[in-house]
């Protein structure tokens, strides 16, 4: 078994939550100052091994302008595809070399709304198009837990470093599964939330449908909560019922719907499988009831998101220029965002199709939910694979099958503009964590996280320190 790299030692962080450090910093028996320096000791120890930052920004950290906020004091890392003030923003690709921003992106303003402190970005594939961090040049991102694997993608530095323990709470965003693809990799919680749930960044205002959600990596589920509460109280849009503050399980018996078939046909592993069926029991333990549903989606579904997709590889590359810098080259894109660009030429004519059905997607995933509360399913469909597995490098057609194989269950939600949380339910026989999904109606992260706080206190989560 590869060696598993963590920073956890004996310092301010210890191994606390993002929660316990803010309390900490409350009650004065720490200050900001010695938690961003045991942070700052933590990722220069475990980052580079990792290859997880893109940027450091140690001797000028971006802070939060509000010292009473819930995260106030906490260190954390920024997705490298959005902008902070006096930081590059280089989207995972070495098309081009970006400058440093002059101010705050959207969502980073009500990123840092929260308190916490940015030390530097995290790094992700190229434009977010893959589900594995890996590159055209640059080394990988690895996998704390096992370092001959993928960490998942598209945020899978913030990923490896949450894991880590490096910073307890990363940010990340979800345009097909990339909270939660790299959460099931690396041992995390991450909540894909609602479709407008918070604000949208620049690049997702402008999409013909918008299925990027911003949110965490964390290792608790109470991080997780009380993020998403801190996010209303800067923000909350006036057409979803508010999440408000969760703080631990309902009383109330769900009705669970088990998902184990996607609309790619794809072929759930053993031990993946296993993970599921074992959370099915677990909530049957707890009182609710599991019933196996049929995939609430169109059988097109699949093909229909790989067209956008492609869309977006080619809006990409012809409008980077303009977009990121003048010194755009399309020529150094990778393998993965030219074979998309080529798969929509050769399928233009089906993309006006393609888009009208995936616009009336949520409402065919919305009738599921008359007949269940929530939906129990897989992550992906597999045990997170070695890297090179879904390398740019691997040929466009066949890339494109893996992908089509191992992500089957989450573009869905992404789609459908509904919520889902990856939680940490199962180990395979070689150490590695499986992620399980919880899928819920659009607008109810809130069943979600009383959920999820059921199951860690049931079972808790595996520790990447055992």
């Amino acid at each position: 078994m590869a060696d598993r790299i963590h920073g956890f030692t004996d310092d301010a962080l210890a191994d606390h939550d993002a929660v316990a450090l803010a309390d900490l910093v409350r009650r004065r028996e720490l200050s900001a100052e010695e938690i961003e320096r045991a942070a700052i000791a933590r990722l220069q120890a475990v980052a580079p091994r990792l290859n997880a930052l893109a940027h450091t920004a140690y001797d000028d950290p971006r802070r939060s302008p509000d010292p009473t906020a819930a995260f106030a004091g906490v260190p954390t890392v920024v997705k490298d595809n959005t902008p902070v003030a006096g930081m590059p923003t280089n989207h995972g690709t070495d098309a081009f070399v970006s400058g440093r921003s002059e101010k705050d992106g959207r969502y980073t303003t009500q990123y840092l709304s929260s308190g916490m402190t940015v030390l530097g970005k995290s790094r992700l594939p190229e434009f977010g198009f893959n589900a594995t961090t890996e590159f055209r040049v640059a080394p990988p991102v690895l996998n704390p837990w096992n370092t001959t694997r993928s960490v998942g993608a598209s945020s899978g530095g913030s990923a490896a470093l949450a894991a880590a323990g490096a910073v307890p709470i990363a940010h990340a965003n979800d345009g097909g599964g990339s909270i939660r693809i790299p959460a099931a990799a690396a041992g995390l919680i991450g909540l894909k939330p609602s479709r407008g749930r918070h604000i949208d960044g620049e690049e997702a205002r402008v999409l013909p449908i918008r299925i990027i959600s911003e949110g965490v990596l964390t290792r608790s589920v109470r991080d997780t909560a009380v993020f998403h509460a801190a996010m209303e109280r800067h923000w909350r849009n006036p057409r979803l019922a508010p999440i408000g503050l969760v703080e631990g399980p309902a009383n109330r018996r769900l009705r669970v719907g088990l998902l184990l078939e996607s609309v790619t046909d794809a072929v759930v592993d053993a031990e993946t499988r296993a993970a599921v069926e074992r959370t099915a029991s677990l909530l049957e333990e707890q009182g609710h009831s599991v019933e196996p549903i049929g995939v609430p989606a169109d059988a097109t579904l699949g093909d229909d998101f790989v067209l956008y997709w492609g869309m977006l590889a080619t809006m990409v590359s012809s409008l980077g220029k303009v977009t990121y810098d003048r010194s755009f080259d399309s020529s150094r894109l990778d393998g993965l965002t030219l074979g998309l660009r080529r798969h929509l030429r050769r399928h233009a004519r089906h993309l006006p199709a393609a888009l009208w059905r995936l616009r009336r997607a949520g409402a065919r995933y919305a009738a599921a939910f008359e007949q269940v509360d929530l939906v129990l399913s897989p992550v992906v469909a597999n045990v997170t694979p070695e890297l090179g597995w879904l390398s740019p490098h691997v040929p466009f057609d066949q890339l494109i099958d893996r992908l089509r194989n191992h992500v089957a269950f989450t573009p869905l939600h992404n789609v459908a503009g509904a919520p889902a949380i990856s939680l940490p339910l199962g180990l395979s026989a070689s150490g590695l964590p499986v992620g399980v999904q919880l899928s819920a109606a659009y607008g109810d992260e809130r069943t979600l996280l009383e959920i999820a706080f059921a199951l860690e206190e049931q079972v808790g989560w595996p520790s990447i320190t055992d």
